[in-house]
């Protein structure tokens, strides 16, 4: 295969022999992507302990893997969009000027291999024959990161036939180095298609499949190609006649959105199915007839393991009990993997291989994450491999709100959508920030992941409404709202399909809605609440809005926006004149 890079495409062949020049690895591995390849990384990490085998009876296959104490989540700090021009990145992103990057990363990067084997991956992130699918060239001294790419893409050589005939690859580069957090970053260069990572050998910090080119550089590709690369779930919902629907999804983290991208329909659903396209990202296109078509560019979940569990998301919790690797997780005296809310077993080991002691924190990681096939998911579909994608019915935004927000609502239009999802927001929980109740906006779940400035983000959302009339339409979710006690309304999980069902009946315009300031908001009788239990009280309240907060919280998303400057889009501001307008006037 090294011969037949050299002949087809000899500017890569280059750039590896300049890396390897560059980085000096004892020994340079071209991966193939066959399980025999990657059997043998398994065994290999094995012996050097970065892998410790897990009970082969309770979970045949399956590894756990330690990652340094001080390398355990994304490093957002550290994370740079490298263009000539600062305003192109925005306010939204740290910027550095693409020479002073490359200068900084090559220093770091000056012998990292040495001593070490250098892994070159091609992979395919979407459906290998997929024109809406883009390729890319990880090079990396980590064999952990290696296993992760074939479990997370379509990796190997078919993967390579593509890139030797389409000639247009992302170039990824990274070494985990000493691990010092001192010497640690991530340098997107979007103008070249090229992504530098060094001193992290976690997730999304090492993987650069992932959020690295899935969302940073395939945000602004997006923005050059005309489609849009998002981090939104994807679910199918099939009703009890056999009619299907494709919803796409973006939630801030914990708001449930892994668990609606699983949900199993409650037993009052007789004949209800959901399918499940993809759990986190999503790479939207416009078809040749104007239809909105979505593809999930990974192959497979690196998922949080806190709080999963047979009550929360069966489907997650049943999948990762093969094939799969852990990271950072606690072990029972079985040598299974424990985390926090599992409900099962005991820990014994804790997360940095200690005796588990619960006066030195939890036994597994906050963070700790599973990586697992997509093909292991109870609820998956083969139309994840499907060239064309899956045609999208309604683009969702959620947040976790204990008072504002109703459990649903529709925008009036594409442009009053676009302003929806701009302000999305979520008061935070104490698990994840240690502080509860704060206000954090989060632009279409898109605050860490957007490759260039968010003004000129907004701008290319609002311009898909000049090119076709069959857009998808756009909702509010909300499943959070409390009452006075502080307890929530509404049970969520599973029952969030009757949320889905009042979803797919407007787009199918089956059912009115009462129209508000604020978008289209349900008729209690619309949504199925028959067998929950709810008072009518409590429907009432979450289907209700106070527009004096609702005055609030436009002035409040109309000054966040603005703040991004004199790129902001004209659309996008009438939006919010005309919302404050509504409501001052009721």
């Amino acid at each position: 295969m090294k011969n037949q890079i050299k002949a087809s495409l000899p500017e890569l062949s280059h750039w590896i022999n300049e890396v390897a020049s560059h980085t000096n690895p004892d020994k340079i591995h071209l991966c193939d992507g066959s399980e025999d390849e990657y059997q043998f990384l398994i065994d290999q990490m094995k012996v050097t302990r970065d892998l410790i085998e897990l009970d082969k009876d309770s979970y045949p296959n399956c590894f756990l893997h330690r990652s340094d104490p001080e390398d355990v989540a994304r490093v957002e700090h550290l994370t740079y969009i490298c263009t000539p021009e600062k305003d192109d990145v925005g306010s939204n992103n740290n910027w550095m000027e693409p020479k002073d990057a490359h200068a900084k990363m090559d220093k770091l990067f000056e012998n990292s291999m040495k001593n070490r084997t250098m892994y070159i991956i091609p992979y395919c992130m979407g459906p290998i024959d997929s024109p809406y699918s883009r390729c890319g060239i990880e090079i990396t001294d980590s064999p952990y990161v290696v296993a992760n790419m074939k479990l997370m893409t379509r990796m190997g050589k078919d993967a390579l036939k593509r890139i030797f005939k389409e000639k247009e690859y992302v170039k990824g580069l990274h070494s985990t180095g000493k691990l010092d957090p001192n010497e640690r970053f991530i340098m997107h260069f979007p103008e070249e298609l090229a992504i530098k990572s060094f001193g992290s050998g976690y997730g999304g910090n090492a993987l650069l499949g992932k959020k690295c080119h899935a969302l940073r550089i395939a945000s602004w590709q997006a923005k050059k190609e005309g489609w849009l690369a998002e981090h939104m779930l994807i679910v199918g919902v099939e009703n009890p006649e056999g009619e299907k629907h494709y919803i796409a999804c973006a939630f801030p983290s914990a708001c449930g959105k892994t668990n609606l991208a699983m949900l199993i329909p409650p037993k009052s659903h007789k004949g209800w199915k959901i399918w499940t396209i993809g759990d986190d990202i999503a790479w939207l296109h416009l078809d040749k007839t104007g239809q909105m078509q979505a593809i999930n560019p990974e192959a497979g979940y690196f998922g949080v393991a806190k709080g999963t569990n047979e009550a929360t998301n069966k489907n997650a919790f049943d999948m990762i009990k093969k094939d799969t690797i852990f990271t950072n997780v606690g072990l029972t005296k079985n040598n299974e993997p424990w985390w926090e809310s599992k409900d099962i077993g005991e820990p014994a080991i804790d997360w940095k291989g200690k005796e588990y002691d619960s006066d030195n924190g939890p036994a597994a990681h906050p963070n700790s994450r599973f990586t697992v096939s997509a093909k292991n998911n109870p609820s998956y579909s083969s139309l994840a491999e499907a060239s064309d994608g899956v045609p999208i019915s309604a683009i969702v935004f959620g947040g976790r709100r204990k008072k504002l927000a109703p459990l649903v609502y529709e925008a009036k239009n594409w442009k009053h959508g676009v302003f929806i999802g701009a302000g999305m927001a979520s008061e935070t929980t104490a698990a994840a920030t240690g502080i509860k109740g704060v206000l954090r906006r989060d632009p279409m779940a898109m605050l860490p992941f957007c490759g260039y400035n968010f003004a000129d983000y907004w701008s290319h959302w609002i311009s898909f409404d000049k090119k076709t009339n069959k857009l998808p339409k756009i909702f509010h979710i909300n499943w959070f709202r409390k009452d006075n006690e502080g307890k929530f309304l509404w049970p969520g999980f599973n029952e969030n399909l009757r949320v889905l069902r009042w979803i797919i009946d407007r787009c199918d315009e089956k059912i009115n809605a009462r129209e508000t300031a604020i978008g289209f908001l349900p008729h209690a009788s619309d949504i199925d609440t028959s067998d929950l239990g709810i008072a009518q009280k409590n429907i009432d309240e979450l289907l209700s809005i106070d527009e004096n907060d609702w005055i609030e919280e436009i002035n409040s998303i109309g000054k966040y926006i603005l703040s991004f400057g004199e790129r902001v889009p004209t659309e996008l501001i009438n939006e919010y004149k005309k919302l404050s307008k509504s409501l001052n006037n009721n």
